[in-house]
């Protein structure tokens, strides 16, 4: 079974944009393969400490959440946006154009969209960042848990919070791509540095042969090359996952150093235990 991510969207469009690597999954190892979306982030830990998950897209955080809370995981692979690139992404502080916020001291005493406590980009990262402007993210601003991404800037777009985070892609393109946001509708007023993709995570549980098997095919073949040039899309309109990313690839569990340190900073309750 696999676990999907909680970046927002309905289940049945969450499956078909998984599709092809589900279908990849099934013929180059032979199992059958169960995709089921997440409520949250903690949804997905439970899932693979329980023995129900086998492999989770987990965000940075709720990753490290998982391997320091006992969950027996280990990231085989981390998401690539484009081909060639680095396997990372960015938060991103919103606003609504027009607002006289233009960086994150400004957030100081309003009302501001979080996603979730074991969000990374939606949460870990903004918090640091709201820190190093001087702002208390417990006692000066009124946090409000939108719970998904998208959820999250739509919030700030309909004067629901002053200011929230949601990561770079679900702001840029997806949102508008959707029709639920227009182009220039929000202005970025803040980016995080580049933060570890997110990553697959596959059960040590699993058969040493298999869970090596799968690893292989989630790292050389997880790709829209690939999945284009094998058949298991249509060319010009492949999804590989949720995000709109290339493909996937290999890392290792220090490839995630960057969000321990992270938690160090911000000493936040949500890097040792599931919210």
């Amino acid at each position: 079974m696999i676990s999907g991510p909680v970046v927002g969207g309905r289940s049945a469009k969450l499956q078909e944009d998984y599709q092809s690597s589900i279908d990849l999954l099934r013929k180059e190892t032979g199992k059958t393969i169960r995709f089921q979306r997440a409520t949250d982030y903690a949804a997905v830990i439970e899932g693979q400490r329980s023995g129900k998950v086998d492999i989770a897209l987990y965000g940075a955080l709720s990753y490290l959440v998982a391997r320091t809370s006992g969950v027996r995981a280990t990231a085989v692979a981390a998401a690539l946006a484009e081909k060639g690139g680095s396997p990372g992404y960015r938060s991103y502080g919103v606003v609504k154009t027009g607002s006289p916020i233009h960086d994150l001291a400004g957030f100081k005493g309003k009302k501001v969209c979080l996603v979730d406590p074991n969000s990374t980009s939606g949460y870990l990262y903004p918090r640091a960042g709201l820190i190093d402007a001087g702002v208390n993210p417990d006692s000066e601003i009124t946090a409000v848990l939108a719970g998904t991404h998208d959820a999250s800037a739509l919030g700030v777009a309909k004067g629901q919070c002053d200011a929230g985070f949601a990561y770079d892609a679900m702001v840029d393109k997806k949102l508008i791509e959707k029709g639920q946001l227009k182009a220039g509708e929000l202005t970025t007023v803040w980016k995080s540095g580049l933060i570890p993709g997110s990553p697959i995570a596959i059960s040590d549980d699993l058969d040493p042969a298999l869970k090596d098997k799968i690893a292989k095919v989630i790292q050389e073949h997880m790709n829209i090359d690939y999945l284009e040039s094998h058949g298991f899309c249509t060319p010009g309109k492949c999804m590989v996952d949720e995000s709109g990313d290339w493909g996937f690839v290999k890392v290792a569990d220090t490839f995630f150093d960057p969000v321990r340190h992270v938690c160090e900073v911000t000493k936040a309750k949500s890097c040792t235990a599931a919210e």
